[in-house]
């Protein structure tokens, strides 16, 4: 029996919270990426076995979505993501203690399948909203998700120049131990019950891909942008760390606050989607997207043009992102945690295959090879889009 929503709003300091801990949870999975030049030197590994790194943590967490995401419908939420912020801790304490390749696997695996509690939090949060602000306040909270991912590059890489590449996992697990205990103080008790029970609430998913359209049509959007996304942060610190950059870990990892003023500037996306004009900013957001790679082509040549060209990707991708999750968040309130847990699955399969991608490019084909596989995937996501827009039955308003 579905329960009525007991507690009607959230303040602006539950919202930051909220913000905050999502970010702390996805950032656990992106610490890896502006040191993987010196874990492959330490593990001795290839270019391709060291992306292998990234791509677990990001196929541990589209496992996690697909299967620990949809719980979000069955038991209480405040339990729920206590419990699994705890067990995302437990993962990054195995991966600090790592002392073989396949240690560290297994500990990012972990870690990316628990970290999934970020996306129990943003249906948690949409569902406790007024409806007439909760495009702004998925905003808010997609903004520090965003935030997460991108500024967990530059502590990353700032503890590794003081204290070698493990610190970050020391200092991340205890905050997330500490993150833990506070929102289990702070969040309010919450279920909505579906009514089905797991393998049912499993097969539901797949049932709202076949019949919604919206869905298919954002969630491969999704992907695609999120496959740009790690198409560049993969091989940035191989082309940052090689002649003429030679730059050290916590260098490569200030990049990572240039992407966070992308992220930022695309906070107003889901305010935007609240007035009705989703549309139109998917379409510039994918635009945007594509263009942003024309500069990061050159970025061999010129440390400007990459600059540029982060800030660009990245705000494109965060509009884009927020607009998909406000504008599935309008339909179908009790199956909130089944959207988001499709639509991120996919979302983070495209991050995943872009890892694969950028690091396979980059060692047959160089830095122009990872900026020809950003511009294709683009490409193909303009079309997707094009194609949702004018052949849905439903027509382009529903999308």
């Amino acid at each position: 029996m579905n329960q009525q929503n007991p507690h009607p709003g959230l303040s602006p300091a539950l919202i930051v919270l909220i913000a905050i801990a999502t970010g702390l949870a996805v950032a656990s999975n992106y610490y890896a990426q502006p040191l993987l030049e010196t874990i492959a030197k330490n593990f001795e590994l290839s270019v391709n076995q060291a992306g292998f790194i990234v791509t677990a943590a990001q196929s541990g967490y589209a496992v996690g979505l697909l299967l620990l995401v949809p719980l979000g419908d069955m038991f209480e939420r405040r339990g729920l993501i206590v419990f699994m912020t705890l067990l995302a801790a437990g993962g990054m304490l195995i991966t600090a203690s790592s002392t073989t390749l396949p240690m560290m696997i297994l500990g990012t695996a972990l870690t990316g399948l628990f970290s999934v509690v970020a996306q129990i939090l943003v249906p948690l949060a949409a569902t406790l909203s007024h409806p007439e602000k909760r495009g702004k306040t998925v905003g808010i909270i997609m903004s520090g998700l965003l935030l997460g991912i991108l500024l967990a590059r530059t502590v990353a890489g700032a503890l590794a120049s003081i204290g070698g590449w493990r610190t970050i996992y020391w200092v991340a697990s205890g905050l997330m131990i500490l993150m833990a205990l506070i929102l289990w103080r702070a969040l309010p008790r919450y279920k909505l019950h579906s009514g089905l029970n797991y393998p049912q609430l499993l097969k539901s998913i797949f049932t709202l891909f076949y019949g919604t359209p919206l869905l298919r049509t954002r969630a491969a959007i999704g992907a695609l942008s999120f496959a740009n996304f790690s198409v560049l942060w993969t091989s940035m610190a191989f082309l940052l760390a090689a002649p003429p950059f030679g730059y050290s870990e916590g260098v490569i990892g200030l990049f990572g606050l240039v992407g966070a003023a992308g992220a930022l500037a695309a906070s107003r996306a889901g305010h935007l989607a609240d007035k009705g004009k989703a549309g139109l900013t998917t379409t510039l957001g994918l635009v945007l997207l594509l263009l942003s790679w024309i500069p990061i082509a050159f970025a061999a040549q010129s440390l400007w043009a990459l600059i540029a060209g982060i800030l660009i990707l990245d705000l494109a991708v965060q509009a884009v992102h927020v607009t998909n999750q406000s504008v599935m968040y309008r339909i179908m309130p009790e199956a909130r945690n089944r959207l988001t847990a499709g639509y991120m699955t996919s979302y983070f399969i495209g991050g995943a295959l872009g890892s694969l991608l950028s690091a396979s490019a980059y060692q047959h084909a160089g830095w122009l090879g990872v900026a020809a596989t950003g511009g294709v995937l683009c490409v193909l996501n303009l079309l997707v889009w094009w194609r949702g827009k004018h052949h849905d039955p439903q027509g382009p308003a529903a999308i």
